[in-house]
């Protein structure tokens, strides 16, 4: 995986965040879902170096090899607000003030929320599979809680970690094939999950998402924020965003004006299932077509 990309670890001053990195172009931030880690982007962040692209994988905060603070009775240490600082942080490590953003499950929120917190570093942004946290927990009815029950899992204290960590393979490994998703990539990710700090960075990740993160998303519609950047929304087709919601640009319509999107045929680990219409799809966004 990743052959000629570089790896670091960054000291952003709250965190240890591992990144890979490679190519001399204009670059990428690509941001990965839970559980995977940045090596989910192994079948798409070549070609985008090939395409002349620069490409960053981190692993987010806590996840993979990267290492955070202690979690706080509050789950700010793992807001995605404090993720998106990490991230500004290892883009201006390596040398990028500006840069296109994309996000993938987990990662979109973060991309989002560094989007409308950092404008004037995010030239282009891309989430997959994505829509903002308060626009899911303001929809949540019996089909959504059934269907994403893990969300509020996750949210118990203490419960999660003890279920988890008694069997982390047997917890993640049924839904990660390594045929789909590579055997190094899939190693790298058992890996990651047999360490109880990881487990516990991760469900932070998701405690945050229903407090911390809710009430900052709830603070920028007051505020009428919305993403500067030319945005577009990707989902995985045979995945259940257009079963729960219909159209998902219907509802970023409320949070962007330079909008558009399409379903990609795939399940939801569309960098490992699908990476040939995934890339397509972002290089028609991170390069448009020139106006008349």
């Amino acid at each position: 995986m990743f052959e000629n990309f570089a790896t670091e670890q960054v000291d952003t001053g709250e965190a240890s965040i591992f990144v890979r990195h490679a190519g001399p172009g204009a670059p990428v931030l690509l941001l990965h879902g839970h559980p995977r880690t940045s090596a989910t982007w192994h079948r798409v962040a070549p070609r985008l170096v090939d395409a002349g692209f620069s490409a960053v994988c981190p692993d987010l905060r806590g996840y993979g090899s990267s290492r955070g603070p202690e979690p706080t009775s509050d789950h700010s240490a793992h807001s995605k607000r404090a993720v998106a600082r990490d991230m500004v942080t290892v883009m201006r490590h390596l040398g990028h003030e500006r840069f296109h953003l994309v996000g993938h499950d987990r990662g979109s929120y973060v991309a989002l929320r560094l989007a409308l917190d950092h404008p004037e570093a995010v030239e282009r942004l891309v989430l997959v599979d994505c829509l903002p946290l308060s626009e899911h927990l303001r929809r949540a009815n019996a089909d959504f809680a059934t269907r994403w029950w893990h969300w509020f899992f996750f949210a118990q204290p203490d419960i999660p970690e003890r279920v988890i960590n008694a069997n982390p393979v047997g917890w993640y490994g049924p839904k990660a094939d390594a045929g789909t998703m590579g055997a190094e990539n899939h190693a790298e990710l058992m890996a990651a999950v047999r360490h109880p700090e990881v487990v516990r960075s991760m469900l932070e990740d998701y405690r945050a998402g229903l407090s911390v993160d809710r009430a900052h998303e709830e603070a920028d519609r007051a505020a009428h924020r919305r993403v500067a950047a030319p945005l577009r929304v990707l989902w995985s087709l045979q995945d259940d965003l257009e079963d729960l919601y219909g159209d998902p640009l219907a509802i970023w319509r409320a949070w962007a004006d330079d909008l558009d999107g399409f379903g990609i045929p795939s399940g939801h680990h569309v960098a490992e299932e699908n990476p040939e219409a995934l890339v397509a799809a972002l290089l028609g966004h991170l390069r448009p077509a020139a106006g008349p």
